[in-house]
């Protein structure tokens, strides 16, 4: 508990010290600001016209006023059509923050407080350690330090598991720090706190974001709903690339995690929601948010690693949270689908200064080089770091971190596999579920997932095969093993990209 105490502690101290630089501060000098927004729409030109990302959309809200907005390049290769300040983006985790500030919202209702137990809330959610099911917070899942393991949950989401199923098998997977001693980033751990807060109000998620946020904001854009941002006329479609072009290949759809990736929106609704943060809970003269647990949502819960500088950087509830440029309280987070977005909010807190950038391509930085660089040029002047140098390197090394290449190329010595009723039959895993090997008339295929979705098997080496991985956290072809007993029949199949946490391996089924 020292260790915890330890956290808030700094976290008043720099509040604190935040607190008494900003009552110092000047202005920010018009020009230098001007200047700023003048950089961030050649930048935002430049990324267009270099094919970084399809279409952009910026506005930056400064005090209670929208100072710049505009749209950049195309919502959809395939028609052409602009982007514009009305065009509905997928936010991708950008829905984190805006979720922490409903939360917010109902604290100041007094609905709940971001220290109630989810054990109170929804007695049928649970971990693997019973002690931790009893005690975890809405605190700890919106800072991620429940034990959870690195994104928990998402490979069943994307196998076809929907949100009820994905937070119950949460309990079978092993914590991969104790509690409340590590941070890992959790997009159900982060929707369980959300259903859970949600209870207390008799309404689901989706509709609690729309009565308690949206429209008290006039964000008649935005929803946590996909078929919402389906029936938008104005929406911008998420592009990867194929043969090194940007293309429409699938939307993502994210509903089981709505409250962690699931909000759309345009970056004209979007003000709306920076304007209240940068006036602590006020918007157009009314209380929407109460401050305090606003506040509270703003200030650093968990060290998350260290800026270039060597600099720590925070994880407060539902935001990234810093202290750069001359000690100013900044808050701020990205999201991105592999699918096809990228989006950054960055926000000064104490010059009430913030900028929000939306594109709609599989995420390469650019959203969070363009975030960067004008809130540096607008506050101090001058970039701290080359950011598209920065960015680039990072989301470059994530991609090849997320893909596997040790079955790409079958061995030249491959040895033949056993006969496939070897194989065939049905194979369980607690978290994972049932999976079944069927033979097909090219050969075995594997079904996955509650809709038992076929994927072709294709012959390795001996009882090694492989298949192409799907989804939102593809990771390339994939290694499938069988071990045989001593009669030449399969007991298990270990799935190398199932085996995070060390749970790739599904026992034949009796």
């Amino acid at each position: 508990m020292r260790r915890h105490f330890g956290y808030g502690l700094l976290a008043l101290v720099l509040l604190s010290t935040a607190v008494a630089v900003a009552a110092e501060r000047d202005p920010l000098p018009p020009a230098q600001l001007q200047k700023a927004l003048d950089t961030l729409a050649a930048g935002a030109r430049h990324a267009i016209a270099n094919d970084q990302t399809p279409g952009i959309a910026i506005a930056v809200v400064h005090g209670d006023e929208v100072i710049f907005a505009e749209g950049f390049g195309t919502r959809d290769v395939t028609t052409g059509e602009p982007v514009d300040i009305d065009t509905v983006f997928q936010l991708a985790s950008l829905s984190k923050p805006i979720g922490s500030t409903l939360i917010s919202g109902l604290i100041g209702d007094g609905k709940l407080t971001w220290d109630e137990r989810l054990s109170d809330l929804t007695p049928g959610f649970a971990l693997q350690e019973p002690w931790v099911t009893n005690q975890v917070t809405i605190r700890d899942l919106y800072s991620h330090r429940s034990g959870l393991p690195d994104h928990a949950g998402d490979l069943l989401e994307d196998y076809g598991y929907d949100r009820e199923e994905v937070l119950h098998r949460l309990r079978f997977l092993p914590p991969q720090t104790s509690f409340r001693s590590g941070y890992a980033y959790t997009n159900f751990g982060i929707t369980a706190a959300a259903v859970a807060a949600a209870s207390t109000t008799g309404m689901d998620w989706e509709t609690l974001s729309e009565e308690r946020l949206y429209k008290p904001l006039g964000m008649t854009s935005t929803s946590s709903r996909y078929a919402d941002f389906m029936a938008e006329a104005n929406r911008a479609v998420g592009h990867v690339r194929v043969d090194g072009k940007w293309a429409f290949v699938e939307q993502r759809q994210p509903d089981p995690q709505s409250p962690a990736g699931g909000v759309t929106s345009s970056v004209n609704d979007l003000t709306k929601w920076v304007r209240l943060l940068v006036n602590d809970g006020k918007f157009e003269g009314e209380q929407v948010i109460a401050t305090e647990p606003l506040d509270a949502a703003h200030l650093p819960m968990m060290i998350t690693g260290y800026a270039p500088n060597g600099t720590p950087s925070f994880y407060g509830l539902g935001w990234n949270v810093g202290y750069a440029g001359d000690a100013r309280h900044s808050i701020s987070h990205s999201g991105a689908f592999a699918m096809g977005a990228g989006t950054t909010v960055n926000i000064s807190l104490d010059d009430k200064l913030g900028v929000i950038v939306l594109t709609n391509g599989a995420p390469v930085g650019v959203s969070e080089s363009l975030a960067n660089e004008f809130m540096d040029n607008a506050v101090i002047g001058a970039p701290r770091y080359p950011w598209h140098e920065v960015f680039t390197g990072i989301f470059a090394q994530m991609a090849e971190e997320g893909i596997t290449h040790n079955f790409d190329t079958p061995p030249a010595d491959a040895g033949p596999a056993a006969a496939e009723a070897a194989y065939v039959g049905s194979y369980v895993n607690d978290f994972y579920g049932p999976i079944e090997v069927v033979a097909g008339a090219n050969g075995l295929n594997l079904l996955i997932g509650p809709n038992r979705r076929p994927f072709e098997l294709g012959h390795f080496d001996r009882d090694t095969f492989t298949f192409q991985t799907i989804g939102e956290n593809a990771s390339g072809i994939t290694g499938v093993t069988f071990a045989l007993d001593g009669e030449g029949k399969a007991r298990s199949v270990w799935i190398e990209a199932f085996d995070h946490s060390g749970l790739g391996t599904f026992a034949r089924a009796q």
